[in-house]
């Protein structure tokens, strides 16, 4: 079945590139130019979406953040032609699973577009060194299938949100900062990363813990940063 890609980009140059190099590689690709009118269109299925940030109407964060409820686990890339790490964080915030800064390699987009999607689609496993299941009592991880079991329930998640969680359970009580996470997660170092972490985590207890505000599994160390307990 054609993987069918959401495109909100106003420059028309730009979604016209983009637009022509996805569909040859069989992708089917809805463009918008303007966020107001696709917002009225997220109640749509998609497979992946690519947001540019500024938009005129609505911008692409709140498109984001709405998509991201809608879909909980569509890949989203964000397209920034800033250069200010306070745009690429708040759309790390927001939902999003990746960034690409303009101007960007066509090919590099292609790359990242089919990996979010074999990844989302659970043909592609994480790194053959960490492919192992991990099981914790009635909790089950496993990175071949990017699945999360509680008891009887498959929890939905997003790829990061996955990632997270297996890479804290790989190594249970230690604590890593914030930045260290973003690092291993996201691949970059940024100065106010606090948020982008923490709402990954926040949405991961809603998912997994009987009671966020009192966490089972995700533990907050004051001052240092997250670890996985067990």
């Amino acid at each position: 079945m054609t993987n069918k890609i959401l495109l909100v980009e106003d420059s028309r140059d730009i979604a016209n590139i983009i637009s022509i190099n996805l569909s040859m590689m069989n992708y089917q690709v809805v463009v918008f130019h303007d966020g107001t009118e696709a917002y009225k269109q997220l109640n749509h299925h998609y497979d992946l979406a690519i947001l540019d940030i500024t938009l005129p109407g609505t911008d692409g964060l709140k498109l984001c953040k709405r998509l991201r409820q809608l879909q909980p686990d569509i890949p989203i890339i964000m397209l920034t032609a800033k250069t200010s790490e306070l745009d690429v964080v708040k759309g790390l915030e927001n939902g999003a699973d990746d960034y690409l800064t303009k101007p960007f390699s066509v090919l590099e987009l292609q790359a990242r577009v089919k990996a979010h999607l074999r990844r989302n689609q659970g043909k592609e496993p994480l790194e053959a060194a960490s492919k192992q299941v991990l099981t914790f009592g009635e909790l089950t991880i496993d990175p071949n299938l990017y699945q999360i079991q509680l008891s009887d329930s498959v929890l939905e998640c997003t790829a990061k949100e996955f990632e997270l969680l297996y890479f804290l359970a790989q190594q249970p009580q230690r604590v890593f900062s914030r930045e260290e996470l973003l690092h291993s997660i996201w691949g970059c170092r940024r100065e106010g990363s606090a948020h982008t972490v923490n709402s990954t985590v926040n949405r991961l207890r809603s998912k997994l813990e009987a009671d966020p505000a009192n966490p089972l599994w995700l533990k907050t160390v004051w001052g240092v940063g997250y670890k996985f307990s067990y």
